[in-house]
């Protein structure tokens, strides 16, 4: 586990092209990545050993889908920041995310300004707490 995780991230996705444009997009800013998933159950294993300040999750993945994943994690960790991640056209599922416990979402593909201004708006929140 890295000792400061203030900017520590899990990239979930089951697509290894996001997951190298989301640490593309990530590392240069300095954030560290510190575990990547293929789907929910992996995500919420290494959610369990690695305490990351944020997880970004994609929705749509084999085995136990982004939203499950979710309301897995939230449930024994109330204060979990994950960061959901869809294409265009799932708006009916990002909202089951953010009325499951989801603090915000970007869209496919990831733009670098929208990542970092969403994962920047909970590490404020958390400041504040």
């Amino acid at each position: 586990m890295v000792e400061d995780n203030r900017k520590t991230v899990l990239i979930v996705d089951d697509t290894s092209y996001t997951r190298i444009v989301l640490r593309r997009i990530l590392e240069p800013e300095g954030f560290t990545i510190v575990g990547e998933a293929n789907d929910g159950h992996e995500a919420i294993d290494l959610y369990h050993k690695l305490k990351p300040m944020v997880v970004i999750m994609d929705i749509i993945m084999p085995e136990m889908d982004g939203i499950e994943a979710l309301r897995r994690i939230r449930k024994s960790d109330p204060r979990a920041n994950v960061i959901m991640c869809s294409s265009i056209g799932q708006e009916k599922m990002l909202a089951r995310a953010i009325s499951s416990g989801a603090r915000d979402y970007i869209v496919k593909p990831p733009r670098a300004d929208r990542v970092i201004s969403a994962i920047r708006a909970i590490l404020t929140l958390q400041q504040d707490r």
